[in-house]
């Protein structure tokens, strides 16, 4: 589903997304099938929360355009809740944070001897 739901947001970047680059990272679904949480990395522009406004608007087409590529492999085809996904900002944003800790701890311990 992850990998369809991707290729659904790759063909519709320019027509539906303003040219933003949508890489679908994970899909949870409950046990029945009947419900998908997708989680979005949004790329390539400046207002994600309008891409996402833009998502929710298109979640009756995705859901179709999903349908018809895994209708033979389903019994439902499931209600999509989309998400954004900032765990990569969040690495980067520890990341300068540890980097920051590291260069006063050096700096602590240079000024020390």
């Amino acid at each position: 589903m992850q990998r369809e739901l991707g290729a659904i947001f790759q063909s519709r970047m320019h027509d539906w997304f303003e040219g933003a680059f949508i890489t679908v990272t994970d899909v949870s679904s409950s046990p029945d099938l009947g419900y998908v949480k997708v989680y979005l990395s949004i790329y390539n522009v400046k207002n994600k929360a309008a891409i996402m406004d833009l998502v929710n608007l298109y979640n009756k087409h995705i859901r179709k355009e999903l349908a018809s590529k895994i209708r033979n492999s389903v019994r439902i085809i499931p209600e999509l809740s989309f998400f954004e996904d900032n765990s990569l900002e969040n690495v980067v944003k520890f990341e300068k944070l540890f980097d920051q800790l590291r260069e006063e701890r050096e700096a602590r311990e240079k000024k020390g001897k």
